[in-house]
């Protein structure tokens, strides 16, 4: 197992560097932002309590990914990838009014496809990849603290994602069960406004007698997986519940399964995606 007290953070300009690094130093890791390697043995040399987290990408002097993967495997390190959609950095840097670093004799669109090849073997050798195309600041550190907070307490951090496929799913999943086969309270008339925190829906959803066998059944299939992922070292988990338009059967699912996880020693996350704020 790779050890998180010596953290490598990398990746696209623009994927949630900064924020990165900010939710590392508050959950007490020492910050080191465009970090050169060849200064990295003079720094492991000093003796610290705190665990340290390197950030080191594109801007970094003389930065190689091969050597960054040197390192990473010489000092048995933990690599974080940040990764993007190449329309969202684009936006991203148009909201700033930043330049991309590899961008200052191209466009923006070819510096991030350049950058993004050059980083490929970076992806393949993280040991997490975060894809923050669709995390707020405040997912982004959510996740951040669950992976690495939670790694010093070696505890299993849940987060329980309700979503609408027809808004794509979710990228941080693990775990993704499709309940669109239980009856949709969207064609009943009253309860079409309503979402699935409603008590109203939710007792027209346990009336189908699908949902109670689904959920025995997924009960089953999740609790002994719960210990295993634990044991392998794994310590944010996401499981993600959709329905078509993510407001009614998969909000009313996660709370039950919230509700679930406690009875056996789990506190979850809730996210509601997609779900109206009424």
């Amino acid at each position: 197992m790779q050890n998180k007290n010596l953290l490598f953070i990398t990746g696209l300009s623009g994927a949630g560097m900064s924020s990165t690094l900010k939710a590392l130093e508050d959950i007490s890791y020492e910050v080191f932002d465009n970090f050169p390697l060849s200064l990295l043995p003079s720094l492991l040399e000093e003796k610290s309590d705190k665990p340290i987290a390197l950030g080191i990408d594109t801007r970094t002097r003389h930065f190689d990914p091969k050597k960054l993967i040197q390192s990473v495997d010489n000092n048995k390190a933990y690599l974080l990838f940040l990764d993007c959609d190449q329309q969202e950095i684009q936006k991203r840097f148009s909201e700033t009014r930043r330049v991309h670093p590899m961008a200052a004799d191209r466009t923006v669109l070819d510096g991030i496809e350049y950058e993004k090849q050059w980083l490929e073997p970076l992806i393949d050798r993280a040991d997490l990849v975060i894809n923050t195309t669709n995390l707020s600041i405040h997912d982004l550190r959510q996740q951040i603290e669950s992976e690495f907070e939670a790694s010093q307490k070696q505890k299993l951090n849940i987060s329980l994602v309700s979503f609408g496929y027809k808004n794509g799913i979710p990228r941080e999943a693990d775990i993704i069960m499709d309940v669109r086969f239980l009856k949709n309270p969207h064609w009943v008339k009253e309860l079409k406004p309503l979402t699935g925190q409603d008590e109203k829906v939710a007792d027209y959803i346990r009336t189908d007698e699908n949902f109670s066998v689904f959920f025995k059944n997924f009960k089953k299939t999740v609790e002994p997986l719960l210990p295993a992922y634990q044991n392998e070292g794994k310590s944010y988990l996401t499981i993600a519940i959709g329905c078509t338009g993510g407001k009614h059967r998969s909000v009313f699912t996660i709370e039950e399964l919230s509700k679930w996880l406690k009875t056996i020693g789990y506190d979850a996350y809730l996210k509601h995606r997609d779900k109206p704020n009424n």
